[in-house]
């Protein structure tokens, strides 16, 4: 498989677990050693002003915690948007196009005025060498380009279909799969 970064995990219909159910994951880093991302679609119901105050005010709405993997559930990720083609603003670190993480040890103040999208995610999700190419072949997951909206729209819980319903051929109708499959 060729490199996944900056590509969606969209969870197929046989994905289970309450973290990947019907995921959309962000492939943040991918090479041989493994990869990481943040499941895009999990907002939890603590308010990002429980974890990280100063931040409340910033965050993309919902202003919620989202889930970001099962993996390091205590610490937090700030996912961003930079618009244009500036260079790296002071407390980000560019991962690719606009999308970067964000240093949360440093005042809001110096980083907002430069970005146009900020959600905090708790942990993230990885894979060990091999464990995602193996996953995806054995049908776990469907890879599609990402769009810059997706990490921060508004509607996460509608983001797996919406994201499967823009896709061409049959990964469209996939969309339209209920939750439950038996009672088609």
């Amino acid at each position: 498989m060729d490199n996944a970064t900056s590509k969606l995990l969209v969870a197929t219909p046989r994905t289970g677990g309450d973290v990947f159910r019907r995921s959309v994951v962000l492939v943040l880093h991918h090479d041989e050693e493994g990869a990481q991302g943040v499941v895009l679609n999990r907002p939890l119901a603590a308010p990002v002003s429980s974890v990280l105050p100063p931040w409340q005010d910033y965050v993309t709405d919902p202003p919620t915690v989202f889930q970001g993997g099962p993996v390091s559930l205590d610490s937090a990720l700030g996912l961003v948007t930079v618009p244009g083609d500036h260079q790296e603003p002071m407390g980000v670190r560019l991962l690719f196009g606009g999308i970067g993480l964000v240093d949360l040890d440093i005042p809001p103040l110096v980083v907002v005025p430069e970005v146009a999208g900020l959600r905090i995610f708790a942990g993230y999700a990885g894979w060990s060498s091999g464990q995602l190419e193996r996953e995806i072949r054995e049908g776990g997951w469907y890879v599609v380009e990402s769009e810059a909206r997706d990490a921060f729209t508004p509607e996460p819980e509608t983001l797996w279909s919406t994201v499967l319903r823009r896709q061409r051929g049959h990964l469209a109708f996939v969309a339209s799969l209920p939750e439950d499959p038996t009672m088609n």
